[in-house]
């Protein structure tokens, strides 16, 4: 079994660092045999699924767990309030652990802090130019006090958030009777968010980044194949490696099984290699950025705080 380090959380959690994404794409066959690459994640040696209600794979998820014979206790399973459910949260997450045939979540993320318009079956409104269509009301910080009763209730064994900025967390940390235990937000060696991590840190919140190797994007970049080279790697364990070196978290997704195996598969990184890693940052998003009309589903970067 790989030996995966795991970050504590500010709840005390031991949370493993390397877990596997379980977007399945947007084709609904696809999401239903997402067990299939989840449960080879499993047998080699994952112990962390990170799924989400919007995915719709939360059932997969409940899947794979049961046909790899784990015990529950041993797997942890995040998953995330939809941007459309903050007026019902309740609702939706006993919706969530019903799909995952499961009395708690290890982690319950609220996946953005914008609320969109509630329409039965449709769940990414939009409007005539394709911008999804946002509420006022509720703020994220009323949606937080309603998931800090999930935590307090012991359903949810840790709360957090996802593309949450400075900006933000500090607007959610004026209400907040809890502090996040998680933000989970894309980053990768071209977008480094030293900014947020060093603030994070701070307040003792885990990053988990997901896009984490950033595509074909950075694997290509001559300073990542360079020290592949130098450490008889592949790219990808170089990215990866350089996450948890500055102590953040990776849910990559892949469906390979021997890339699945790799990325479990960490180096020990020279301090100077990890600083050239970082300095490629040049503030760049590859997978959720500006449309045409300045906005990442319904709220411009100003309003991210991005």
């Amino acid at each position: 079994m790989a030996d995966v380090p795991r970050f504590k959380l500010n709840t005390g959690a031991l949370m493993p660092a390397v877990g596997l994404g379980g977007w399945g794409g947007r084709v609904q066959e696809d999401r239903d045999n997402a067990w299939t690459f989840m449960l080879s994640a499993l047998k080699a040696s994952y112990r962390l699924i990170d799924t989400a209600w919007i995915y719709g794979t939360e059932k997969a998820t409940a899947t794979a767990i049961k046909k790899s014979g784990i015990p529950r206790e041993d797997i942890w399973i995040t998953t995330k309030l939809h941007h459309q459910h903050g007026p019902f949260v309740e609702k939706y997450f006993q919706e969530s652990l019903a799909n995952l045939g499961t009395d708690y979540v290890d982690l319950y993320l609220m996946h953005w802090p914008q609320t969109s318009q509630y329409v039965e079956g449709d769940p990414e409104p939009v409007d005539e130019d394709g911008n999804l269509v946002v509420l006022d009301r509720p703020i994220f910080n009323e949606i937080w006090a309603d998931m800090e009763k999930l935590y307090e209730s012991g359903r949810a064994k840790a709360i957090g958030v996802s593309n949450f900025s400075v900006q933000n967390l500090e607007k959610l940390l004026e209400t907040a009777k809890i502090v996040p235990a998680v933000n989970q937000v894309e980053l990768h060696p071209y977008l480094a968010q030293p900014a947020l991590k060093k603030y994070c840190d701070e307040k003792g919140i885990v990053l988990t980044a997901y896009t984490p190797t950033g595509y074909k994007n950075v694997l290509t970049d001559p300073t990542i194949t360079e020290l592949a080279e130098e450490y008889k790697s592949t790219p990808a364990q170089i990215v990866l490696s350089w996450h948890v070196a500055r102590g953040v978290s990776v849910v990559p997704k892949s469906s390979n099984e021997q890339r699945q195996k790799d990325n479990l598969n960490l180096l020990t990184l020279n301090p100077e290699d990890v600083e050239r890693i970082t300095a490629l940052d040049r503030n760049q998003r590859l997978c959720n950025y500006a449309n045409e009309f300045g906005k990442v589903w319904g709220w411009t970067y100003q309003q991210l705080g991005w």
